[in-house]
């Protein structure tokens, strides 16, 4: 399983660090989410990970703190609501299953407001 992870953290790292360049794909998302299956892999490749540029830059201050920046909650909801957006358009025949993603979209929301800190640009 360790591998697994380690593979798909490298994956989002990748399509994160090509966001940087790419105003199409969210660097923050992605990073996240290569945070994540990096702790779940080996401690040696988490450790690098959170040495890199891309981690103190986008979301050392999240995960170190629970705060983000403005632009990195707007992304991470602009993200969120483009991909939400996508299923609830498939889902045109699914009412029930498209309110169930209306509420996970406004959990989001919630949480994004008032759950994470706000903190100002480094």
């Amino acid at each position: 399983m360790k591998l697994v992870f380690a593979a798909l953290g490298l994956l989002f790292f990748g399509l994160g660090a090509m966001g940087v360049f790419l105003p199409v794909l969210p660097t923050t998302p992605f990073l996240l989410a290569s945070a994540f299956c990096f702790a779940k892999s080996f401690p040696r490749l988490e450790n690098w990970f959170r040495t890199t540029g891309l981690y103190k830059k986008y979301i050392s201050s999240y995960t170190e703190r629970r705060a983000m920046t403005v632009k990195a909650k707007v992304t991470v909801m602009a993200t969120v609501t483009a991909l939400m957006a996508l299923g609830f358009v498939m889902m045109d025949a699914l009412p029930a299953a498209r309110a169930l993603l209306c509420a996970v979209w406004l959990c989001h929301a919630l949480y994004l407001t008032f759950k994470v800190k706000t903190i100002k640009e480094q």
